[in-house]
């Protein structure tokens, strides 16, 4: 079984694959065994039924080069949303671990919208890349600073978060850290809209703070701070800037 402590070191190497250019095809061998890695992740609601299954990129409306789509299925139920960003980054940081890079690729569609049940709901595309395509120096990246993320006593982890994946890159969260709690919000700046239509943005936002919990809780893990979680509902649909999704008592 994949070592949850090993996940943090994979943050720092991980990479968004946009495009798949060169690298080596992905073996059957490789797909047993992220298919078996798939089946010791740990969702944020184990209540929550879903499917993961991986096919060929050309089954998909994914176009990038790519050889495989790991796709997600789930009952459309409180938390869904950000389940399936919990348990799809888990996945992502193991892809890393392998050398297999990787894309959350928010818009991509499937053959089969329905499995048993169970929604489609977003895919990961991948695909074994040199190693050294993989990033050197995360601090390159172009990410929000941390101003922008974070309010409240900073902890070493707050410029490491902030670092998180984004399924359609607009980074909507922000963290108060107050009396010993971390209150993460999934968070709109208020006027600002793109090209993306408000439902599909509170859709993949909701993605997206999920991937941030679990990238927050790698952080806290690997710097031995204790916690305990509490997950709060995301019902409203109301364009509102801040949205409470967990707070971390220490």
């Amino acid at each position: 079984m994949y070592i949850m402590k090993n996940y943090y070191k994979e943050i720092f190497k991980r990479k968004s694959f946009h495009f798949f250019i060169g690298g080596e095809p992905t073996t059957e061998e490789d797909v047993k065994q992220i298919n078996e890695f798939i089946k010791t992740v740990e969702p944020l609601y184990p209540d929550i039924k879903t499917e993961i299954r991986i096919v060929k990129e050309k089954e998909t409306t994914c176009h990038r080069g790519a050889d495989y789509c790991i796709l997600f299925y789930s009952e459309p139920k409180e938390g869904y949303l950000r389940n399936i960003g919990y348990i799809g980054e888990q996945i992502d940081l193991y892809l890393t671990s392998l050398n297999i890079g990787a894309l959350w690729f928010g818009i991509g569609k499937t053959r089969e919208k329905e499995i048993e049940g169970l929604e489609y709901v977003i895919m990961i595309a991948f695909k074994r890349m040199p190693e050294g395509s993989f990033r050197k120096d995360m601090f390159k990246s172009k990410r929000k600073p941390l101003e922008e993320i974070w309010a409240g006593e900073e902890m070493d982890i707050a410029n490491i978060v902030r670092f998180t994946p984004s399924a359609c890159n607009t980074q909507p969260w922000f963290v108060e850290n107050k009396d010993n709690t971390l209150e993460v919000y999934r968070y709109k700046k208020p006027g600002k809209r793109g090209i993306m239509p408000i439902d599909k943005v509170m859709f993949y936002n909701r993605i997206d703070i999920g991937i941030f919990l679990f990238i927050l809780e790698t952080c806290l893990r690997e710097k031995d701070v204790k916690y305990q979680r509490e997950l709060f509902a995301d019902l409203s649909d109301a364009e509102v800037e801040k949205t409470l999704s967990a707070k971390y008592k220490m």
